[in-house]
């Protein structure tokens, strides 16, 4: 039991930090928040995907170039351009690599305004703290799995973001159903997304990338959004009045 409460902790908290902060603040910036609030996400952010910890900078960057490029050869990651599921997330990664480490160039358009921490990207996502949370899951492993089939999780513990990634860059552009007609193969994969917080609506958000609230009909429940309500009720954050 205490296996299968670590994986919906990390898949939910994980999921969280990547809509909110990496998704709709850092790619879409359809909230502002204090510089402080900046890097306590950053920090939580890197606890809680940990083994995966994704860049705001890389992660931002290139989520703009998929709404660019979407379905196009130049599209970081489509169904359309890749031969199957494994080929896509390594191209992905690759992409995200070349960005976050700034080996390609990229058009100002796509990095204009996009928050960097670059000294904390540097540690979050080395060797040293991958390997850290991957030994810290084993033995939590180790300690806790009553079943043998509970070992099966370990690789979605570890690979938790590409994962999520992969929900929504390969099958959301499969499988659903669509509100909107768009340039592009996006699908709402759910018709209430508690699965992916939100994230499932995707031919919602490519209809209209800056608006915070991805559901759009009465029963399509943008967790992530509802959250943000309270936080902005706290003034912990500002949605902004062009992104509900």
């Amino acid at each position: 039991m205490k296996i299968i409460i670590l994986i919906i902790v990390l898949w939910y908290s994980g999921l969280f930090f990547q809509t909110f902060f990496l998704h709709r603040y850092a790619a879409h910036q359809t909230f502002t928040m204090s510089k402080l609030g900046e890097r306590v996400c950053y920090v939580l952010t890197w606890i809680f995907q940990g083994s995966n910890y994704l860049s705001a900078y890389g992660y931002g960057v290139m989520h703009r170039m998929h709404h660019a490029y979407a379905d196009t050869e130049k599209d970081p990651h489509s169904p359309k351009y890749d031969t199957n599921v494994f080929a896509m997330m390594w191209r992905t990664k690759n992409t995200y690599q070349d960005i976050n480490r700034k080996r390609i160039a990229v058009p100002e358009k796509f990095t204009k305004n996009v928050p960097q921490w670059e000294s904390f990207d540097k540690f979050a996502s080395s060797k040293g703290s991958r390997l850290v949370f991957t030994a810290t899951y084993i033995s939590f492993f180790v300690a806790f799995a009553t079943a043998w089939w509970q070992w099966l999780l370990l690789p979605i513990a570890i690979l938790m973001a590409p994962i999520h990634g992969v929900i929504i860059n390969w099958f959301a552009h499969i499988y659903g159903y669509t509100n909107f007609k768009v340039s592009d193969t996006s699908k709402n994969l759910f018709p209430v997304d508690v699965l992916m917080m939100g994230e499932g609506y995707h031919n919602n958000h490519h209809k209209n990338g800056g608006r915070a609230n991805f559901g759009v009909r009465w029963f399509e429940i943008d967790i992530t959004y509802c959250i943000m309500v309270v936080l902005d009720k706290l003034k912990l954050i500002k949605i902004k009045k062009t992104a509900h």
